[in-house]
């Protein structure tokens, strides 16, 4: 792993994400800024995907349960080479196959539309059922907001991952601990998430999810955990990189201004 070319992917990324919720004048960057580095990781370091065959049979799938994050998946899967990195600009615009949420039928690369708060891991859930039906040794990853958590439909799918032994199924949750009204713990405290996915039958770690050691090491314990899915609970910080974003629950669906994006562009020189 070279973790230098990690740590420059992901600030061109956190770049990117400012950039394009700026120019649309709307989306969601501090909960984009906060999984960046999980995403970089699986994008430039750990998944089997080909750019230049998107629906490849025997590829990696990623699901992006917490759908309004959609400029970190953008921005990773154009610097992988899924479309240009020009069409970023384009976000939320009339016109755009680069929607507010991510849509399959439209954006290379993305393996499930998402933004519907749960369906996201349901979804992960049966294409790792499937995978393992068909027998293929490919792995599902996909990220959760701690917010999504407080939805019903998660804990159902939990139970169902972990009652067909699905340990090619890898999930992610963002744990930043501010959701758009808020605490997540003041609006529905989902914690303790570790030990929830516990009782749920989940292989379960607790990381730093900004620390790419961290995550490798937790993706490789992932793997080695046979006869359950996984769960990785990453402590991250919304809005990471941008001074005047970080754990700032207003910018979970704000946009800057021209002003902000400049400011913004500084810290992540």
């Amino acid at each position: 792993m070279n973790e230098e070319m990690l740590k420059e992917q992901a600030k061109q990324i956190r770049r990117d994400i400012v950039n394009m919720v700026g120019a649309a004048k709307s989306g969601h960057p501090g909960g984009s800024l906060s999984a960046t580095e999980i995403l970089t990781y699986l994008y430039f370091e750990e998944m089997n995907v080909k750019p230049e065959e998107p629906k490849w049979a025997d590829r990696d799938r990623f699901v992006l349960s917490k759908g309004h994050a959609a400029p970190v998946l953008y921005a990773a899967l154009a610097h992988k080479g899924f479309f240009p990195v020009e069409e970023l600009s384009t976000l939320r615009k009339l016109g755009s196959h680069l929607q507010g949420h991510p849509d399959m039928k439209k954006v290379p690369g993305v393996d499930m539309s998402t933004g519907s708060l749960g369906t996201g891991i349901s979804a992960a859930v049966g294409m790792a059922l499937a995978c393992q039906m068909d027998k293929k040794e490919n792995y599902v990853y996909t990220v959760l907001g701690d917010g999504e958590i407080q939805e019903g439909q998660v804990w159902e799918a939990a139970m169902a991952a972990a009652h067909y032994k699905l340990d090619n199924l890898i999930a992610f949750v963002d744990n930043n601990g501010l959701q758009i009204d808020g605490n997540v713990d003041d609006v529905l405290s989902p914690n303790p998430i570790d030990a929830k996915f516990g009782a749920f039958g989940w292989h379960v770690q607790v990381i730093d999810g900004h620390d790419f050691q961290q995550i490798a090491d937790a993706v490789k314990a992932a793997k080695a955990a046979k006869g359950q899915p996984s769960v990785i609970v990453a402590k991250t910080v919304k809005g990471k990189g941008v001074s005047y974003m970080e754990n700032q629950a207003g910018w979970h669906g704000s946009a800057p201004n021209a002003e902000q994006v400049a400011q913004a562009m500084e810290d992540l020189k």
